[in-house]
């Protein structure tokens, strides 16, 4: 599919999105599909995959990424823990691009920046050891005018002003849920009483990232009440005059067109 004079995003569900350029690329970011309750796709649902991109190793993030990587004979940008296991796994290091923190580089065509991002990452080896590693949040740059922030489950902190200031991102993901369906997945005492993100850090955070659209994420359904709490923020700080993006909020399968330039964001039909 080329669509000329737009960048489609589509929402996956949690925080899985499908980007296609201009051009007709295809590109998955967090590829959490199979197991996604939410997701209308599956990992085989489509014609042609061009490049897959992992923020880090937890399950609803890391996803489907190795079967992606079969199928479709495409290449992955991921950091070292991710790299170490898919190599484990089989897959060639020659499909796998891995960096980190500030390393910017080109896969596919595509340019993409990693960023700092507080959070964890670790995954269990198939010999039953650990592996661990930085987790990336970046920024792809999609299209001229596209610079699309994916915050790969960060908390908030205020280096995300100078993100800003340094790459402009024009749009971007920003975790502020966490869904029972997934947390019920990783038994421990106790209770999660927010996400990496409650929804005040969220939409603070979406501000300081400069946005001009901001699409809340890592939910399963738009009615999740953080989902509504994030508007109401969002809706709070522009009534104290505060520049804040808009705000879109999409159900698993909706998808948005960027017109080319970027600028106003429009539902796709």
């Amino acid at each position: 599919m080329t669509l000329a004079n737009a960048t489609r995003i589509r929402f996956l569900g949690v925080a899985a999105y499908e980007i296609i350029t201009r051009s007709g690329k295809r590109l998955l970011l967090d590829p959490f599909l199979d197991d996604n309750p939410a997701s209308p796709v599956k990992h085989d649902s489509f014609d042609q995959v061009d490049l897959v991109i992992v923020s880090h190793a937890a399950i609803d993030h890391l996803g489907d990424t190795e079967k992606i990587v079969r199928k479709y004979n495409c290449p992955v940008i991921c950091g070292g823990e991710v790299k170490a296991y898919l190599k484990a796994r089989g897959i060639e290091g020659d499909q796998i691009r891995a960096t980190t923190w500030g390393i910017r580089v080109e896969v596919a065509g595509i340019e993409v920046q990693p960023l700092e991002c507080h959070h964890w990452s670790q995954i269990v080896m198939p010999d039953g050891t650990y592996a661990s590693g930085l987790p990336m949040a970046f920024i792809v740059y999609a299209d001229e005018g596209v610079r699309f922030y994916h915050y790969g489950d960060t908390a908030i902190f205020s280096d995300l002003k100078l993100h800003a200031e340094l790459y402009r991102p024009t749009i971007g993901c920003i975790g502020i849920a966490n869904p029972h369906e997934v947390a019920a997945r990783f038994p421990m005492p106790g209770k999660m009483l927010t996400a990496e993100m409650s929804p005040y850090e969220g939409a603070l955070a979406a501000e300081w990232l400069g946005l001009e659209t901001v699409l809340p994420c890592h939910y399963l359904d738009a009615s999740d009440p953080d989902v509504v709490a994030f508007e109401q923020h969002l809706s709070e700080l522009a009534a104290a005059g505060r520049r804040v993006p808009r705000s879109v909020v999409l159900n698993a399968g909706d998808s948005i067109d960027v017109p080319a330039g970027g600028g106003a964001v429009q539902l796709a039909s």
